[in-house]
């Protein structure tokens, strides 16, 4: 089976794609042929030698797919063979065949293509975790979603609206606040032009943002600390505008805020039965039409630097999958 390819830490774009064998399934394992897998910022991080948790090379990047189960381990009903599924690795998804632990799989929800099932993973997970698990959400708060053009911000934006909040949708461009807007935003802020702080004062209104989700950081980072309610939840989910911003921490003690930091990898290690309930609510979420994956372009793997250097210059709308 083809597979994406990196030798050494480095450029996105020097990778091979190679011939693997077949793989096969161990004790509670099943085989996926690969039908899509989603595209990340954290994959590309590892490629550079930038990501906390570091990879041993050749490394086949890749965690989050979706396909058809074509073999299954020792353990494992026959019963999934033939099944479309969704499911979460730490590596090697950008294959034709990806071996998957069947704690870490679930069946396709009902009405989604296998582009959008890809990245119900990383994206929709890591939303859900943060908004509903960490930052306990509740109907008609408001909340700031940062970065919302990108995929987790236009997950977070579903999900809050789901939960019947009001949600604040920044984002850098006309296209992506336009898929804001699709996706159920209230208020859309530019946070490119303009004084950002103004206009979430003028959106929030004097009491405040309850919640900020925040993948973004840098610059604009201490801005929404300060737009913060009493009791507000700051959640920190990612830094990729690339600066990792220091935050002062009178501006928390003032407001009783909570800073809540947001880490999937870590969370399905120590976590496991928590964040099966994740899965399920996603899930839910999913099957009744509330959460609708917004999956802007398709690349094959032999594009696979392409795809990754999109995410890298922050053009994508929504998802990036690559595809057999």
């Amino acid at each position: 089976m083809k597979a994406v390819r990196y030798s050494a830490a480095g450029s996105v774009d020097e990778f091979k794609i190679v011939d693997l064998p077949a793989l096969e399934p161990g004790e509670r394992q099943l085989v996926v042929a690969m039908r899509a897998a989603g595209v990340n910022y954290p994959d590309a991080l590892k490629i550079q030698g930038k990501h906390q948790n570091a990879v041993e090379f050749p490394h086949t990047p890749g965690h989050e797919v979706a396909g058809v189960v074509t073999r299954v381990g020792a353990g494992v009903d026959p019963s999934w063979l033939g099944q479309a599924v969704y499911g979460l690795r730490q590596r090697a998804c950008f294959a034709e065949e990806v071996l998957l632990d069947l704690d870490r799989v679930a069946r396709m929800p009902a009405g989604l293509s296998f582009e959008q099932a890809a990245v119900l993973c990383t994206a929709y997970q890591t939303s859900y975790y943060a908004i509903v698990t960490l930052a306990a959400l509740r109907a008609g708060e408001t909340v700031l979603v940062m970065g919302a053009g990108g995929g987790v911000g236009l997950a977070a934006v579903q999900i809050a609206k789901a939960l019947g909040a009001r949600v604040i949708a920044a984002a850098s461009s006309e296209a992506k606040l336009a898929a804001c807007r699709e996706a159920g935003a209230d208020v859309l802020i530019d946070y490119s032009s303009g004084d950002f702080r103004a206009s979430i004062k003028t959106a929030a209104g004097p009491a405040g943002v309850d919640v900020v989700y925040d993948p973004i950081g840098a610059q604009f980072a201490e801005t929404a600390v300060r737009s913060l309610a009493w009791r507000g939840r700051y959640l920190v989910v990612g830094f990729a505008a690339g600066e990792i911003p220091r935050i002062p921490l009178n501006l928390v003690l003032l407001k009783n805020a909570s800073i809540l930091g947001v880490f999937m990898g870590e969370a399905w290690s120590r976590e496991p039965e928590l964040l099966r309930g994740v899965v399920a609510g996603i899930d839910e979420m999913a099957a009744a039409g509330k959460v609708r994956p917004h999956v802007s372009a398709t690349y094959p793997l032999a594009q696979a630097g392409t795809a990754l250097q999109a995410l890298l210059q922050r053009q994508a709308v929504g998802k990036i999958v690559l595809v057999p």
